[in-house]
């Protein structure tokens, strides 16, 4: 009696550990660098495609199984994808950053100008500038 009540509590906790271990699997993280993109390939066919806030990642489908998550705004957000039948193939938090892709953000009071830099910095088309911006040495 004893050996089945332990045997049954054993199978249980293994249970519960491996739904915690399903659940982690399922919660990650994935960092992209704004204005660059990270390839996800999925483990069945994408349906659904939901952006929590398409200004910070944008998502492009290259085929069913394989997405590219591009950062658009500094920020975090979620991605969740969904095949035909409502099941979850992939979710995750979108933390997009600025890296060291060579640009700055300047600070004029409240309004912030990016600037991309290189051998100089001209104003980001981001600001909406356009080809004939000033550059600064």
């Amino acid at each position: 009696m004893a050996g089945s009540i332990a045997l049954r509590l054993s199978a249980t906790v293994c249970g519960i550990a491996l739904l915690a271990v399903a659940g982690a699997a399922q919660a990650q993280t994935l960092d992209v660098q704004i204005d660059r993109s990270a390839r996800v390939g999925l483990t069945g066919s994408a349906a659904s495609v939901i952006v929590g806030n398409p200004a910070i990642a944008d998502v492009t489908v290259v085929d069913a199984n394989t997405l590219f998550v591009t950062g658009k705004g500094y920020g975090v957000t979620e991605v969740v994808v969904v095949d035909g039948v409502g099941r979850t193939l992939f979710k995750s938090e979108i933390v997009v950053t600025g890296g060291s892709t060579g640009s700055v953000r300047v600070w004029r009071g409240a309004e912030a100008t990016e600037m991309a830099c290189g051998a100089s910095c001209s104003t980001s088309i981001r600001n909406g500038a356009g080809a004939g911006a000033a550059t600064t040495p």
